[in-house]
């Protein structure tokens, strides 16, 4: 039996997506996945590379498809296809079903007149640039708008989630803190913001460069508002760990019963804790933190900022920079050694901080365990070549970083 997955990332995908592109007046001449979302039980959502021939032209376009969200099909510009077991939405961005917003954020004329309504004068809003910064099909994306005399950004979620993060945003600014202030935002599911000076930390990791200190971190923490246990509870990385052991189980099945017994590990430690009451940002890694001269003048996404365990922020930064000394552009010996020291060097100086500032090493290392779980699902969701393999090496630190031997070998254990 054809899995959902399977229709959407194997050869079957060829036949809908040429369907797709064909109903619109186009024909496919080359595709292949970009990125997968894959829920088992629920759905699945896949975004593709493709190259489409228009009327002679030949460009580069995404397309996206979905199994398990039956409302898209009555959304204008998505196309309906079934194999006899399943019913596919099929589009063309940015005619995305879940994001209604979207093609009016990348519409250069809807953005001049967007710019109009914020006080931008008519030359200053002339013309302008838009450029895609992320893309999540059906759940949001970010496009960067210039003009000569405007740069703003354009947060595109679903409809219901708009509110809520425009009151997050005006809190934290409110508080102090140096998030994207807001600017507007509308019913659709547009949020606007203001940008942010500097440059992300992920660069000055990657290059060497001055980085925060883990006091620093911990500082940024500090300003976080007490009006942050208001907002709602958002599960932490690590406290999803079961599903995340799923997604990987159902993508790489010779891995599930590893997974799951990391998960299983996970949850058993994660439990001794209970229910945090921190504020807390909530996806806190070195591609959030905005960075100038090595001082944190920035940060971004916060989505999930709510009450939660402050180890759980601490954590997921550790993860993050761990899982650098796994990915393809870091793989020289030298460079994956500085992010595994790098990541123990954080983890150590959380752990040597006082009272609560900061983290007890054997909740930490559990955290960090899953939020690595969450990473494992990285190269698959983004198809690298050897995914299976790269996956395999991710569990492979979730293990270790649950024995303590991750830790060990860096020193850090020793903090």
């Amino acid at each position: 039996m054809t899995t959902h997955l399977d229709l959407l990332t194997g050869d079957s995908a060829a036949g809908l997506l040429d369907a797709a592109v064909a109903t619109a007046g186009g024909e496919l001449v080359d595709w292949r996945v970009r990125q997968v979302d894959h829920r088992p039980g629920s759905t699945t959502t896949v975004a593709y590379r493709a190259t489409v021939r228009w009327d002679g032209v030949t460009r580069s376009e995404t397309l996206g498809a979905s199994v398990g969200r039956s409302r898209d099909g009555r959304k204008p510009g998505v196309v309906t296809l079934s194999d006899g077991d399943a019913t596919v939405a099929v589009w063309r961005f940015p005619g995305d079903p879940g994001l209604p917003a979207l093609p009016r954020a990348f519409d250069p004329a809807a953005v001049e007149e967007l710019l109009a309504g914020l006080g931008v004068g008519p030359e200053a809003r002339a013309n302008p640039e838009l450029s895609v910064r992320a893309y999540r099909p059906t759940r949001r994306a970010v496009i960067e708008a210039r003009t000569p005399g405007a740069r703003v950004f354009l947060k595109v979620l679903r409809p219901r989630k708009v509110a809520d993060l425009h009151q997050r945003h005006a809190l934290l600014s409110r508080a102090g803190l140096p998030v994207p202030r807001p600017l507007g935002w509308s019913d659709d599911g547009l949020l606007v913001l203001s940008p942010l000076h500097g440059t992300e930390m992920r660069a000055a990791v990657r290059d060497g460069g001055r980085i925060p200190t883990p006091a620093e971190v911990l500082d940024l923490l500090d300003r976080l508002p007490a009006e942050v246990r208001d907002l709602p509870r958002r599960p932490a990385w690590s406290e999803s760990a079961e599903h995340y052991a799923g997604v990987i189980g159902a993508a790489l099945p010779p891995e599930a019963g590893r997974a799951a017994d990391l998960a299983g590990a996970v949850q058993e430690r994660l439990a001794e804790r209970g229910t945090g009451t921190d504020p807390t940002h909530g996806d806190l890694y070195e591609s959030q933190i905005m960075l100038t001269d090595g001082r944190i003048t920035g940060l971004l996404d916060v989505d999930s900022a709510g009450p939660g365990h402050r180890a759980d922020d601490l954590a997921c930064l550790v993860a993050h920079l761990d899982v650098l000394s796994l990915v393809r552009d870091t793989t020289q010996a030298d460079r994956a050694a500085r992010m595994r020291k790098l990541a123990a060097e954080y983890a150590a100086g959380f752990v040597a901080a006082p009272g609560s500032r900061g983290a007890d090493l054997s909740d930490l290392s559990a955290r960090v365990a899953g939020v690595l779980l969450s990473l494992a699902t990285g190269p698959h969701r983004v198809q690298e070549q050897g995914w299976q393999a790269a996956t395999s090496r991710r569990l492979d630190v979730v293990a270790g970083w649950l024995d303590g031997s991750r830790l060990a070998r860096s020193g850090a254990g020793r903090a």
